[in-house]
């Protein structure tokens, strides 16, 4: 590259990082913050003259998340306050339109025409959206629609790339954070993961860790927006100060707790975790007790873990402090946080230990694990085209598939939860729009791809059912209380205690059942034979 181009190249690069941080903010993550084939479907619908055409989509997953050595038996729904804020806040700026005003084709034409732009200008928002969804916090299943968006089919087009981008990653984070709070065993989780996290994806995923089971997060600003205070320790890097300038790990913990008396947590691992971290952390916390404090606790960050919370219940309880924590942190998972209580509750009582007092003081921080979803990073969330209005009437439509997975349950549906008599739920049903499976005396279910398995249930075998789905837009408005995330960890909560314990199981879990109504069962297989029949190759 010659040296003019190379200038060019640098001054290129520095006017994009300036535009980022002073103008295009709002481009970036506003409107357009979607896939550019959003955008010209948009424009085809609106060529055809059916862009404001009634239109519903589903959004649906496939697949519970598989982490390799261990598997989900459920999901959480999670991000629908996040969506609903950024659709409510998502408009065509001038500035949006004047960027694509300026898009060409191949041939040097205008992508995007100026009627097209004019009407994204005036109604190219989310204000004729009608929503139903699941509320947040529910456990979900496969198959099951979690979102239904109904609207002029151009404005429902749009909305599909961010929809699935805040969904399907929140609910990812709060299944993962979900299964380490049932392993944590009802000990506090800290949710540590921001360094780790995909850029601001940290927020969305520390939003999601709480609604799925983490008590606390480090992330500072999305803790105090959410209404929760933030937890944190401190860094290796104070006591390697402290020595670098002549002092001592003892000389960092004593100015630690001079700073903070009353929460006074330390970082035992830098130099030795035994002979010398927790020595000295004991000698300041009685320091601390002298002057009427009360320590907080250690934190391990390295080593085996499951050993060193043993000695160092042993050590604490032997200075006269039962009651410190044991802060576990480095790559925690739910399988690594079930071996760790394990190994405890095998090992403690060779060094006369009571392992059930070192597993009730342990605190989980868990980061990268946590945040990234480590072992399946994404969920293969979909938004399908379901139905279509004509002339006045919904017309359900099918899209075929070679993966029978993948054919569509067609229509405007329902989701009902049904609970057998011991109040767990057995069978997440779909049923088509005007069907109340209340009413009928028996009820078969049919699984969504398989013709061969089904199963009849009397309706006296069920001692409940649940509609999952409520209305949250209509018309673009408001009308469903977002809840509290309090509120939300109760519902998953309560959700996850109805399941049976073979769906909650960690590694191979039993598999929940999610089937069709008879009804919905048979326009599948009419719509399905029709599209076969009218596109066959002659």
């Amino acid at each position: 590259m010659t040296r003019a181009g190379s200038h060019q190249a640098k001054l290129r690069v520095h006017r994009t990082q300036i535009a980022m941080n002073a103008n295009d903010r709002d481009t970036a993550e506003g409107i357009l913050f979607t896939d550019q084939y959003q955008l010209t479907m948009a424009q085809l619908y609106f060529r055809a003259g059916i862009h404001e055409q009634r239109a519903q989509f589903d959004h649906f997953f496939r697949s519970y998340p598989d982490y390799g050595k261990h598997q989900a038996g459920y999901c959480v729904n999670a991000g629908l306050g996040t969506l609903l804020d950024w659709m409510r806040r998502a408009h065509f700026r001038d500035e949006d339109l004047a960027y694509l005003k300026a898009q060409k084709t191949r041939a040097g034409r205008p992508l995007f025409g100026d009627d097209f732009l004019t009407w994204l200008k005036r109604y190219g928002g989310f204000d004729a959206i009608t929503m139903r969804a699941v509320p947040e916090g529910h456990v979900v299943h496969p198959y099951a629609p979690l979102t239904v968006i109904e609207g002029p089919l151009a404005n429902a087009q749009l909305l599909e790339s961010a929809l699935l981008n805040q969904l399907n990653f929140q609910i990812l984070i709060a299944t993962k954070a979900a299964r380490i709070r049932e392993s944590s065993q009802g000990r506090t989780v800290l949710e540590f993961g921001m360094r780790r996290a995909q850029d601001k994806g940290a927020n969305a995923g520390t939003r999601a860790a709480l609604i799925g089971g983490a008590d606390f997060s480090s992330n500072a600003g999305m803790s105090h927006v959410l209404g929760f205070p933030p937890k944190g320790t401190h860094a290796h890097s104070m006591v390697q100060a402290f020595i670098a300038m002549g002092g001592s790990e003892l000389d960092a913990f004593r100015a630690y707790a001079e700073v903070y008396p009353d929460d006074c947590l330390l970082l035992v691992d830098t130099i030795n975790t035994l002979e010398s971290g927790l020595p000295n952390a004991i000698k300041v916390f009685e320091e601390l007790r002298r002057k009427g404090h009360k320590p907080t606790g250690v934190r391990l960050d390295s080593g085996d873990l499951a050993y060193l919370s043993i000695q160092a219940a042993k050590m604490l309880d032997a200075a006269g402090f039962p009651e410190t924590s044991i802060v576990l942190s480095n790559q925690l998972d739910e399988l690594v946080m079930w071996q760790i209580a394990a190994q405890i509750r095998d090992e403690a009582p060779r060094y006369g230990v009571d392992p059930e007092n070192v597993i009730r003081r342990l605190v989980y921080g868990v980061g990268t694990n946590l945040i990234t979803s480590h072992g399946d990073p994404a969920l293969d969330g979909v938004y399908k085209l379901v139905s279509l209005e004509r002339n006045g009437v919904w017309v359900p439509a099918i899209k075929i598939s070679e993966t029978p997975a993948k054919t569509l349950n067609p229509g405007n549906k329902t989701v009902w939860r049904l609970y057998d008599q011991r109040g767990l739920a057995t069978a997440d049903l779909l049923c088509l729009g005007e069907e109340d499976p209340r009413q009928l005396e028996w009820l078969i279910l049919r699984h969504p791809t398989d013709h061969t398995k089904f199963r009849s249930l009397r309706q006296n075998e069920i001692s409940s059912f649940e509609p999952l789905l409520v209305e949250v837009l209509r018309e673009g408005q408001l009308v469903y209380e977002l809840p509290t995330i309090e509120h939300m960890r109760a519902v998953r909560q309560r959700d996850i205690e109805r399941l049976d314990a073979g769906v909650r199981r960690l590694i191979n879990p039993h598999t929940y059942h999610v089937s069709l109504s008879q009804k919905l069962w048979d326009l599948k297989q009419k719509l399905i034979e029709e599209a076969q029949a009218q596109h066959a190759i002659r």
